[in-house]
């Protein structure tokens, strides 16, 4: 149990995450407007977005079709018939005055969230709901200064707002469901998960109680743009709540905004109750009822999904939990890691993906997808530490040439002359050599001081130009030493 200890005893913060994300899909949820992030302001809104009189939204099926399809990724249950309502609130960047969202009876109900975390224990976090709406547009603060412009391009985006139980007991394990939700999201298609563009954003709700009492008031922080931003105000927010409690005062329920320059949260309003709202069905539109069979394709239709992945990854390729669970975090290094380890040793070839790729990767701020080294180009080189053709110490010379200049493993090899040296009667020669170089040494050696075993080794591999076998090196090293 994760607590926070305060001036009068340890406390247990108790949060939930409402995570909004965007549907991947071209037009918008109820109208055929585009999607395209980054275009020039109110350049894509069409009547129905601009909530002009008598314009009628048409659901757009293949959002429905994400929805479902992240339904299901979730483990949860999946709503045959759903219901749109009104959900009626007024700001300047939504025209109609009320979100076309779903309340009472979503499209998809409660699954669940597998979280693996850092010391092993695997936690599971429920899932409440997940529920489609459309978004609002976007007002803009900063472009004037006594004036405030709103651009609609974004009224009007399939929304899948997905809310957690009150499960998640740190910052560090709500940062740990946003970056494995995300990660499902990508697999399944359904959200790009580009927190910097706003397709995904976070609200928090936040409480603290004494460990087992029953649940405190929560205050809810606001449209967060980053884990790191939903970290540090999860963090801030429950030390607050403590402090007031602590010094004799209550928590009132209201929302906040997370300030990213001064690292607090701020009151921004009473916190809404869902009959301020006035929800109701939307007359525009029926009842959304799925056909089972249609459902049951997209099931079947699902990529494999992180968790079974990583479990077929230690299966298969013979890998501890922790690199299995690295290299599924996105689905590009996963299938590059797969591509590198087919028909060779699965750990060998993660410690090279995991290692030496990923470094030089984040070293130029690379994805894996825009590696000069090629997951072919990677197996090549791991096979040439397999059959003996290089050492490990070679290959990572060889690794670089192939990061800075893109040719194969098997080129720079043979061009540089870097084989590796197999051939017994050259090594023994080399042994030879060192210790008729070093006979002081031989005596101490003899006489005790087993430690210059490794400067031995030291002295051939250098004689060799670090290209004699080292397991070679160790076993006949041992022996001539014995047998003086």
């Amino acid at each position: 149990m994760s607590l926070i200890q305060g001036n009068t005893g340890d406390w247990e913060v108790v949060i939930g995450l409402e995570v909004h994300a965007q549907v991947v899909s071209k037009a918008k949820l109820f109208s055929g407007a585009s999607t395209q992030f980054g275009a020039e302001p109110n350049g894509q809104v069409s009547f129905v977005d601009a909530g002009f009189p008598g314009m009628l939204p048409v659901i757009n099926r293949f959002c429905v079709e994400q929805a479902v399809r992240t339904g299901l990724g979730l483990k949860a249950q999946i709503n045959l018939t759903s219901v749109f309502d009104r959900k009626n609130y007024f700001y300047p960047d939504l025209p109609c005055g009320y979100q076309i969202s779903q309340y009472s009876q979503p499209i998809v109900g409660r699954g669940e969230l597998l979280l693996d975390l850092p010391d092993g224990v695997i936690r599971r976090i429920g899932i409440t709901r997940l529920h489609l709406e459309m978004d609002a547009g976007k007002s803009l603060h900063d472009q004037h200064p006594q004036k405030t412009y709103v651009d609609l391009n974004r009224s009007g985006v399939a929304l899948m707002e997905i809310v957690s139980e009150p499960d998640l007991r740190s910052s560090e394990e709500a940062g740990a469901y946003m970056r494995k939700l995300r990660t499902i999201l990508r697999y399944l298609g359904t959200c790009d998960g580009n927190m910097e563009e706003g397709s995904l954003r976070c609200d928090a709700n936040i409480s603290v109680r004494r460990p087992g009492a029953p649940f405190g008031t929560r205050c809810e922080i606001k449209n967060l743009n980053s884990i790191r931003f939903v970290q540090q105000a999860i963090d801030y927010e429950a030390r607050r709540q403590i402090e007031v409690i602590e010094d004799g005062g209550t928590i009132d329920q209201e929302t906040r905004l997370w300030d990213t320059g001064k690292g607090v949260t701020r009151t921004m309003r009473s916190k809404e109750e869902a009959h301020d709202y006035r929800y109701f069905p939307d007359p525009d539109l029926l009842p959304l009822d799925l056909d089972p069979a249609w459902v049951d394709q997209i099931k079947a239709d699902l990529p494999e999904l992180p968790d079974e992945k990583k479990d077929r990854f230690m299966h298969d390729y013979k890998l501890p939990a922790y690199d299995a669970g690295v290299l599924v975090q996105e689905r590009p290094r996963a299938d590059f890691f797969e591509a590198v380890a087919k028909g060779r040793d699965g750990k060998l070839s993660a410690n090279w993906v995991m290692g030496d790729l990923f470094g030089a990767l984040n070293k130029v701020g690379l994805d894996v997808e825009q590696s000069p080294v090629s997951a072919t180009a990677l197996g090549g080189l791991v096979d040439l530490i397999a059959d003996n053709t290089i050492s490990g110490r070679i290959a990572k010379e060889v690794f670089e040439e192939m990061f800075a200049t893109g040719q194969p493993a098997a080129d720079i090899v043979e061009a540089k002359g870097l084989k590796q040296v197999t051939d017994i009667g050259a090594i023994e020669a080399a042994i030879a050599s060192v210790l008729d170089k070093n006979p002081d040494k031989v005596a101490e050696y003899h006489g005790g001081k087993e430690k210059l075993f490794g400067f031995f080794v030291g002295q051939v591999m250098k004689a060799t130009q670090g290209k004699a076998n080292p397991t070679m090196v160790n076993d006949l090293l041992k022996a001539t030493l014995t047998g003086r």
